[in-house]
């Protein structure tokens, strides 16, 4: 997946910005991205904290080792019924 040019952080201020109410075409300029970008920055970090951040942050890892887990144990799920199969 690509990494943004702006960090979470830097996302944040632009979206208290906003809703402090600065422009959003103001933003999109300032920051060289589009209003669509903003407003899909806003739905996503709108009302975030910085603790919230990085619990957001920490929750999202969690959520990707377990969808790693997941996908591992169907593998081998799968690899353990093809070998059963061919020994019958």
């Amino acid at each position: 997946m690509r990494r943004s040019r702006f960090s979470e952080t830097e996302i944040v201020y632009a979206v208290k910005q906003a809703e402090a109410g600065v422009p959003v075409r103001e933003l999109a300029r300032r920051y060289g991205v589009s209003e669509k970008t903003i407003y899909a920055w806003r739905n996503k970090y709108g009302g975030l904290t910085a603790s919230e951040l990085a619990r957001l942050k920490q929750l999202e890892e969690e959520n990707r080792k377990l969808k790693q887990m997941v996908a591992d144990l169907s593998l081998d799920k799968t690899m353990l019924q093809e070998v059963l199969r061919k020994k019958a």
